[in-house]
């Protein structure tokens, strides 16, 4: 991804977060987080529905390989992606819960619309 945000975190850091990021977004459907994050997570979000949507076992072994739990990727396949099949992106949504107490962050819900 040529823009992609830094976070103030190493590499690795920064894609173990957003991977984790996006399951617990896939397993629960709406989680909190902050607004650079939840950007960030929007756009893997996205792809991995994409990906369920075609299917295909191709795609279940990409999915697979960043989604870090089997069980929410049966859950995407299975329950998740069906629900998407007539819809050409935007599956998600921000919803804005205003600032952190602690250091004024812009928190944010971001769940599966």
């Amino acid at each position: 991804m040529p823009n992609q945000r830094k976070l103030g975190r190493p590499t690795s850091h920064r894609n173990l977060m957003l991977r984790n990021l996006v399951t617990d977004l896939l397993r629960a459907g709406r989680i909190k987080t902050t607004d650079t994050r939840a950007k960030e997570t929007k756009k893997m979000a996205e792809k991995m529905i994409s990906l369920a949507k075609k299917g295909d076992l191709h795609a279940r072994r990409q999915v697979l390989s960043y989604v870090t739990d089997e069980d929410v990727v049966k859950h995407l396949f299975e329950d998740v992606a069906p629900k998407y099949l007539e819809r050409n992106g935007g599956y998600t949504r921000i919803l804005k819960i205003g600032p952190r107490r602690g250091d004024a962050a812009e928190m944010v819900y971001i769940e599966l619309v």
